[in-house]
């Protein structure tokens, strides 16, 4: 199956658009996403297949290893091509391996900026992604250091992870944003109200564990026989699914392996219909 993901369509993130597939790169880091990836030239390579294959929307985070994936990206792919938009996230930090903490005191997400900055060698974050509401820090005090942020030239865009539709609202009473990252796949549908709520107010939705681990993708999946049907693999078909929920989604599938990078790329060319997607709820 070729890729095009032209097909997929396009979104617009600021003064960015990019296609609607594209690549999570939390996998490019040790076990319990902490310390560096086994093999980091294979990783470097992966980063590099991404780009190669037309993918224009990375998404990392100043705690994956921590710091490791951004200073792994920048390695790979800076001076970065034009069109590429490269999201971060700041605001849940890593003390060990599988072990994650909300901060989100303005003062250090602030310095986490900063560091971002200097880690992927840029002046301005494309798209900077609270990664959790800090429960000790009022929300207004986390959405409203990085919008002074954004006014200063430092960040082009703003995004929330993991929030209910109040919390959306809530930031965005104090300033403007325009992605929200959430888990979200066939299996895990419980940020249906936010999906549809991004999908009504024109706000790009991220699907983060699109593929639930894996779990949508083994021999028993249960969207085996819609992937029989259509040719194509449970993942690559999830994947679509996603795609064809909304015209906001923007799943990231993420990988270690050129191999599984190209199946799931692949499902750009995945077409379901109404049938297919009755069968799968």
């Amino acid at each position: 199956m070729s890729i095009s993901l032209p097909s997929t369509g396009t979104l617009a993130i600021g003064g960015k658009t990019v296609h609607r597939l594209g690549y999570g790169a939390m996998s490019l880091t040790g076990p319990g996403v902490w310390g560096p990836p086994a093999d980091r030239d294979a990783a470097v390579r992966v980063l590099r297949r991404v780009v190669e294959l037309g993918v224009t929307f990375i998404d990392t985070a100043d705690s994956y290893g921590p710091y490791v994936n951004e200073e792994l990206i920048r390695e790979a792919l800076h001076p970065y091509p034009e069109g590429l938009l490269i999201a971060t996230k700041a605001g849940f930090v890593r003390t060990g391996p599988s072990q994650w903490h909300p901060v989100g005191r303005p003062e250090y997400l602030r310095q986490e900026v900063e560091m971002s900055l200097r880690r992927l060698g840029v002046e301005r974050l494309d798209l900077l992604q609270l990664h959790r509401v800090d429960p000790q820090v009022p929300l207004e005090d986390q959405v409203g250091e990085l919008g002074a942020l954004r006014d200063e030239g430092k960040i082009a865009e703003i995004g929330l992870s993991e929030v209910s539709v109040e919390q959306l609202e809530q930031a965005r009473r104090v300033t403007d944003i325009v992605s929200v990252q959430n888990r979200y796949n066939l299996s895990n549908r419980f940020s249906d109200p936010v999906l549809d709520h991004c999908t009504e107010q024109g706000i790009v939705f991220i699907p983060y564990s699109p593929v639930a681990k894996g779990a949508l993708t083994g021999p028993d999946s249960p969207v085996e026989h819609v992937a029989k049907a259509v040719g194509a693999t449970p993942s690559q078909v999830s994947l679509a699914w996603l795609l064809a929920r909304s015209p906001m989604t923007l799943p990231i599938p993420g990988t270690s392996s050129i191999e599984h990078l190209e199946e799931n790329l692949g499902a750009s060319t995945v077409r379901l219909t109404a049938e297919h997607l009755r069968e799968l709820g």
